[in-house]
């Protein structure tokens, strides 16, 4: 990708986000947050996930 087309990728997504009203910009930060997975799987994958998982289950 050259520097032209990189700028011009950026300048379409500036322009883009500066046209959405920001009652909508809020709306999708917050569907954005709701729909994230959780801290330790998106830090250290599945294994420690799972781990966890069968510790609560063990502890019932």
């Amino acid at each position: 990708m050259s520097t032209n087309d990189y700028l011009k990728f950026m300048t379409e997504q500036v322009v883009k986000y500066m046209d959405t009203p920001k009652a909508e910009r809020k709306q999708m930060k917050k569907k954005k947050k709701t729909e994230k997975s959780p801290l330790l799987f998106r830090w250290f994958g599945i294994l420690p996930y799972a781990i966890g998982m069968s510790v609560k289950k063990k502890n019932k």
